[in-house]
């Protein structure tokens, strides 16, 4: 086979990228070589690849500045109602290549750079990821952003800026290794320091109630310096803000509370206050109740509420006063989504502003709150429901624990007027949980304090609303809504998988990319010879890329026809890799009973990061790279089957592998995936989906057809129904021979000679504490895997099934997500309107 063609050749043949007559390339070589020499360090005659990306990067970030300026400048003088989107995690990845994509700048400059010598892509890998999230939320939070730009709405992301990102994940003989993500070390070109809006945050001290009202004195403060980073719209010349926060020591921090001769020690101390952004808590769905990480929620959320009221207060364009004193027009112009409970503290300290430095009465300020905020939630496992000691409160942050004792005073008074003589609601409704240790539900404050509550799939709202929340979405019905996850088409096809966009865009124009439902139009060109042939040489390509990426990085060589079977997602019991793991083992046993037989070749890729104190996880990993070791070194099985464990999976690693993959692993017991975002990016990229009736996945195969997806396994009521009559793993291990077979496998030592214990305590779990329900879907699954193979023979039909599911990814982009957003819940509209493209001349 040719060798495929690289990303660089493509593009210079990709409409879908914009021509590269958008823009001047001898513009750009001389803008390029003009942020060269004044980056350059003086004393180095000689340019590393680090400064010619920096040179590129300085350089398209100008034709960013303009329109920035031009979309703050419009919001300031339309005065449109502004959305705050509140997280703790933004999983931005790299910005460079989507920046280029959204302003139709890539060909351009890929051109300058060619004329120059130099190659794009080595410069586009010179950037550090900005991996500030776990996975799925901080992504989605990405996402989101994106979308709010392209759709036009006045939005603001506001985070955290965190020294250390999520961490690097070195596997070192078989163990996850983690490293601190030092991403700023070099410097990042796309943020630009903002000291004059630098805001105070206050922690600790003590309240005084005086007849005018309630102050909170002796606080510790701690600045809160904003870095704004640049989010550009496709193609629309809008751009708008995230924000970040990093802490700063104020320049008295603690001098006064020191001896003479403690200076020394003073100035040190500045370190304790600026820890507050140091480092990304490494856990996804899981609540670690530690006094540092509620320090960041609140850190957050004051220094974000002061920004928005000042934001609020300043007055229209054109006029010299303060002209908003009327805090009842905040819901107007304000709404705040909160991404999880994370940002909870949001509700507490709006009611602190208005009620104690505004002077509102409480029940005006209760109103306007709720109006004004808006809560999303992700999750339902118990385990990743943040739940705050009172103590803790009292200690950190008392006044908004008068706060929220008052709140919920007030909220049971309205549960006992609805249900007199019901207690046991009113424990079940308490913003407090008491007994043992007290501490403070955040999710049930999120839905107190919200006028919209939604969850993140159809499936995932509904079990809200049955289960989790079930006694106040009884009580306020009107609060509950879905609003089903997107995923930007922009950097998950545009940017990743050029090649597929232009086959798409041949077919049916280019519009798909700002209006993904356009791909129903391909639902006509299921059965046409030349179409089914293009999507499966693409695919062909992107394996080979891939292939010749995975010898150099892993020295394992792969077979480009083999099928590439991806489970790519965060390690976690509820994920069930565990699952996959024993469909892999199944499958070896099966080829060296049979080596003889037509089996179809598979390369299955796991990949993932545990959280650092999340034992199983650890241990899963390595069982993972265990099973690879004996597989892939076995010369029967041959390259018939091998199993890769991806290190450091991110985004920039997704943005590789996906367009790779033939199958997408799906696989979490029903009832525990919220929505998954993954599952949407292989669909689009044209991956088939084996799953389980869970978060999505319900959905996609609703919109790409039951007979274009592999669903197995047991459906929520059927988990239900189990959990009632009780789960015994051992009846499933003794009916079923090969998973018998298998688990005695890893607990006899078969994949750890040396150390024939190593996996006891996962084959434990799995026998006789396994929350998840491996055992129960094993057989199911294999069968369903079967079907797969079978299928995977035929590409023709294949690749039909493959169309089926890109035609129906319209419903899955963020645009669409974002789009129900503002008119569901943010009462806002979005535009595909073009704001005028500033002046060329910078």
């Amino acid at each position: 086979m040719s060798k495929p063609l690289s990303d660089h050749d493509r593009r210079k043949q990709i409409s879908v990228r914009g021509l590269a007559g958008v823009e001047n390339i001898s513009q750009l070589k001389l803008d390029f070589n003009r942020h060269l020499h004044f980056t350059l360090v003086k004393d180095r005659n000689v340019a590393t690849r680090r400064d010619y990306y920096f040179a590129l990067a300085n350089t398209v970030r100008e034709h960013l500045i303009g329109r920035w300026i031009r979309t703050q400048q419009h919001y300031y003088e339309k005065d449109p109602k502004r959305v705050y989107y509140i997280s703790l995690e933004f999983y931005m990845g790299r910005a460079l290549q989507n920046t280029m994509v959204n302003l139709a700048l890539e060909n351009a400059c890929d051109e300058a750079m060619y004329q120059l010598g130099l190659d794009m892509e080595e410069l586009e890998d010179m950037e550090e990821d900005a991996g500030l999230g776990n996975g799925g939320l901080g992504r989605l939070a990405a996402c989101f952003l994106d979308s709010m730009a392209s759709l036009g709405l006045a939005a603001y992301g506001y985070g955290i800026r965190y020294e250390f990102g999520i961490f690097n994940q070195k596997i070192i003989n078989g163990w996850q290794v983690e490293e601190a993500d030092d991403w700023l070390r070099y410097g990042n070109p796309w943020e630009k320091a903002r000291p004059e809006y630098m805001r105070p945050v206050n922690f600790y001290g003590r309240t005084e109630h005086h007849p005018d009202g309630v102050k909170w004195v002796d606080t510790q403060v701690v600045l809160a310096l904003p870095y704004d980073t640049p989010i550009p719209g496709y193609r629309n010349n809008v751009v708008n803000t995230m924000r970040l926060w990093s802490a700063k020591a104020p320049c008295d921090f603690n001098l006064k509370d020191f001896n003479v001769g403690g200076y020394i020690q003073a100035v040190l101390d500045r370190n304790l206050a600026e820890n507050i952004s140091r480092v990304l808590y490494p856990n996804d769905n899981f609540f670690e109740g530690k006094e540092l990480r509620l320090k960041q929620e609140y850190f957050v959320v004051s220094a974000t509420l002061q920004d928005i009221i000042r934001r609020f207060k300043v007055s229209k364009f054109g006029s010299r006063e303060i002209a908003r004193t009327d805090f009842s027009k905040l819901p107007d112009k304000v709404a705040i989504q909160l991404n999880d409970t994370h940002p909870a503290m949001a509700i507490p300290e709006l009611m602190r502003v208005l009620v104690d430095e505004e002077k509102l009465e409480w029940e005006k300020a209760w109103d306007i709150c709720v109006r004004t905020c808006a809560y999303t939630n992700h999750t339902v496992l118990p385990e990743a429901l943040e739940r705050w000691p009172v103590d803790l409160f009292a200690y950190l942050l008392p006044r908004h624990l008068e706060i929220i004792y008052e709140i919920n005073r007030r909220h049971l008074e309205r549960v006992a007027a609805k249900y007199p003589g019901d207690h046991n609601r009113l424990c079940r409704m308490s913003l407090i949980e008491e007994g043992g240790q007290k501490k403070i539900n955040m999710a049930h404050l999120c839905i107190v304090g919200s006028h919209a509550v939604n969850g993140v799939a159809q499936i995932h709202s509904d079990i809200l609303k049955a289960t989790v929340f079930k006694d106040f979405y009884e009580m306020e019905p009107h609060k509950f809504q879905n609003k089903t996850n997107g995923i930007t088409p922009r950097r998950w096809l545009v940017m990743c998988n050029p090649g597929l966009a232009e086959v798409i865009a041949e077919r049916i124009g280019e519009d798909f990319i700002r209006d993904l439902d356009q791909l129903k139009g391909l639902c006509k060109y299921v059965n046409d010879e030349a179409f089914i042939r293009d999507v499966a040489k693409v695919k062909q390509e992107n394996k080979m890329k891939f292939a010749v990426h995975l010898e150099e990085h892993y020295k394992v060589k792969i077979n480009p026809n083999s099928m590439f079977d991806l489970q790519v997602k965060r390690i976690h019991e509820y994920k069930r890799q565990l699952l996959n793991c024993l469909h892999i083992i199944t499958y070896y046993n099966r080829i060296k009973k049979e080596p003889n037989k037509q089996w179809t070749p598979r390369t299955i890729m796991i990949g993932g990061k545990a959280a650092p104190g999340y034992h199983t996880a650890k241990m899963i990993i390595r069982l993972i790279t265990a099973i690879g070791e004996v597989v892939n070194n076995d010369p029967v099985v041959g390259d018939r089957l091998k199993v890769i464990f991806l290190e450091n999976y991110r985004v920039t690693l997704a943005e590789r592998v996906i367009p790779a993959s033939d199958l997408s692993e799906q696989i979490s017991t029903a009832g525990t995936e919220a929505s998954g975002t993954g599952n949407m990016k292989f669909m689009l990229n044209g991956a088939l989906t084996i799953g389980t009736m869970d978060g999505a996945n319900v959905e996609m195969a609703e919109e790409a057809g039951m007979d274009n997806i592999f669903i197995f396994g047991m459906r929520v009521d059927d988990v239900d129904a189990l959990d009632k009559k009780g789960y015994h793993a051992e009846e499933y291990y003794n009916r079923l021979p090969e998973l018998k077979q298998a688990i005695d496998q890893i607990a006899g030592g078969f994949f750890s000679l040396k150390q024939p214990d190593l996996f006891k305590e996962i084959v434990n779990m799995l026998m006789h504490h396994d929350r998840f329900k491996v055992f129960a879907d094993y057989e199911d699954y294999i069968k369903c895997q079967e079907k797969v193979n079978a299928l995977y023979k035929n590409p023709k039909e294949w690749t039909k099934k493959v169309i089926y599911n890109i035609a129906g990814c319209g419903k899955f982009s963020s645009d669409r997500t974002i789009a129900q957003y503002a008119r569901e819940i943010w009462g806002m509209e979005p535009t595909l309107e073009k704001l005028p493209a500033p002046d060329d001349k910078h």
